[in-house]
């Protein structure tokens, strides 16, 4: 066989030779994220992971899937692409924080049109440091070159984890009451959503880039866009550990809005006072640049707000002193009343609207 010549594959655009590079290159990224369930090195058909029997009594696997949306173009537009991983893992780990599960194992997806060693590589950091965050196994992952869906230079990214609880630690939000106090976690910013209208605002309407500074954020627009999700999973699971949480609510796409509602028992009510946490400059500016009303930033972008944690009243200081000494800054936004017995009432009220 003459493997002088340029294989006809390569021609075509996919280089298959680059892929076993990137394999090769990345095993000393990949593999301190292993935890001792790890059976299998990375470059296999497939990954395994022991669960053991001494840790649960009834286990229940949890598995959530997600990926980084239009961020990805920030990331492009500031040849920046080793923090976007730790957005994808936050996503797909802190969705099953919310029912009190220990994320196990995470598995990646790249898309390319042509792949970039460099750039793939300094994406699969940002995922296994997002699994180092989280103590999340980066077990395995696929990267696949698809010339002619994808252009040169774009890619597209998803995550799948696979997590474990205890079935009756399982936090399902059926414990909610009246009463309860609902605690909110600070973000780091934007987190992952939203991004399509940030970029129209940002770069359409105002004609920024990603290299303007801003005074308002003290570095950068692109800086400030791509600032990692904050993840959440090892305070949440510290926390379920010594108090009994009523819900968990992860604020992504859909904002306060549609995400509360989704883990509150029918008869019961949200109520979320907007001057009880600092909003970061980046929700203020996007208001006031963009012309969007309150209801549908509230709707669109977390605020500043990346987790909710609902709990009794009368452990609300003890669970915001635990929070605190975890490195998470929590705000007492509001409370859990019965819902008006009328026809149209909303599960959620904030008093900005």
């Amino acid at each position: 066989m003459d493997d002088s010549k340029t294989s006809r594959y390569s021609e075509a655009g996919v280089d298959i030779d680059k892929g076993n590079e990137l394999v090769s290159r990345i095993k000393n990224i990949v593999t301190p994220t292993f935890g001792r369930g790890v059976l299998t090195d990375i470059g296999g058909f497939s990954g395994l992971y022991a669960i053991g029997s001494d840790q649960f009594e009834d286990p229940v696997l949890v598995s959530s899937t997600d990926g980084v949306g239009t961020k990805l173009n920030i990331a492009k537009l500031c040849n920046k692409h080793d923090t976007i991983g730790i957005d994808l893992v936050a996503m797909c780990v802190n969705d099953i924080a919310v029912g009190g599960a220990k994320p196990l194992f995470f598995l990646d997806y790249l898309a390319v049109g042509k792949l970039d060693v460099d750039v793939a590589s300094s994406i699969i950091k940002g995922v296994a440091d997002g699994c180092l965050i989280s103590k999340c196994s980066l077990i395995g992952g696929e990267t696949a070159e698809m010339p002619g869906l994808y252009a040169e230079g774009d890619y597209d990214l998803a995550g799948f984890v696979v997590g474990i609880a205890e079935r009756d630690k399982i936090i399902d939000g059926s414990e909610i009451k009246v009463g309860d106090r609902i605690i909110g976690l600070a973000s780091s910013g934007l987190h992952s959503n939203g991004y399509s209208l940030v970029r129209k605002i940002c770069f359409e309407e105002l004609g920024l880039t990603v290299d303007s500074y801003m005074d308002e954020f003290s570095c950068t627009l692109g800086e400030e866009l791509l600032k990692p999700t904050r993840i959440y999973s090892e305070s949440l699971l510290n926390l379920n550990k010594n108090f009994k949480l009523s819900g968990l609510v992860h604020i992504t796409g859909g904002g306060f809005i549609d995400n509360i509602p989704r883990i509150l028992p029918q008869g019961s009510r949200a109520i979320i006072h907007y001057d009880s946490w600092k909003i970061s400059p980046i929700f203020e500016f996007l208001k006031n640049k963009g012309n969007i009303s309150a209801k549908e930033m509230c709707r669109t972008f977390n605020m500043g707000i990346g987790m909710v944690v609902i709990v009794d009243e009368d452990i609300l200081e003890d669970v915001m002193q635990q929070l605190k000494a975890l490195g998470e800054t929590p705000y007492h936004l509001g409370e859990i009343t019965a819902r008006p017995d009328t026809p149209g009432s909303s599960q959620i009220e904030i008093d900005c609207f």
